[in-house]
C-alpha cells in the first residue's frame, strides 16, 4: 500500500467580521469519493485510486471559514483496487486498514495549510499552538 501525490484543487479562506467575542473551532474532514485512476511513475502505468477530500474548518460564530479539498493517490494491486472502488460505489466507506492512513495524511497536510491561511487573513489558528509557561 502506497501513498502519493496529496494536492489541492481548491483553497478558501474567508473571514467575514472581526472578533469581538469568545470564539468555538471545529475541524473537519471528510471523504467525497473515491474512483479508479492510472497512475505512471515509469514505463508501465499502475491501477490506482483517486480518493477526493474536503477539509473544512468552522469558526463559531459565523466570522470565518476555511475550506480544502483535494485528492490523495493510493497505488495498491489490481484486484484491491477493483474491490475498494466496488465497495465504496455500494457502500460510501473505505476499508478501516486504508481509512486510517488516508485520514492522518489529509490531516497531516490540511491542518498545515489551514494554520498558514489563518494567519494570513487574521484568524484564529485552528489547531491549538504550544504556550510556554514560566513558574
Amino acid at each position: 500500500m502506497t501513498l502519493v501525490g496529496l494536492n489541492f484543487t481548491k483553497v478558501l479562506a474567508e473571514r467575514k467580521s472581526d472578533i469581538n467575542e469568545k470564539i468555538n473551532i471545529s475541524n473537519n474532514v471528510s471523504i467525497v469519493n473515491v474512483e479508479k485512476s492510472e497512475v505512471s511513475f515509469g514505463v508501465k502505468p499502475q491501477q490506482g485510486l483517486k480518493i477526493s477530500f474536503m477539509f473544512h474548518t468552522v469558526y463559531d460564530p459565523d466570522f470565518g471559514n476555511i475550506e480544502l479539498h483535494g485528492n490523495l493517490m493510493y497505488i495498491e494491486s489490481d484486484k484491491k483496487i477493483k474491490d475498494i472502488a466496488e465497495d465504496w460505489k455500494k457502500d460510501k466507506k473505505l476499508p478501516a486498514d486504508l481509512m486510517k492512513p488516508v485520514l492522518n495524511a489529509v490531516l497531516g497536510k490540511c491542518n498545515i495549510q489551514a494554520l498558514v491561511l489563518s494567519r494570513d487573513i487574521s484568524l484564529p489558528p485552528p489547531v491549538p499552538l504550544p504556550r510556554v509557561n514560566i513558574k
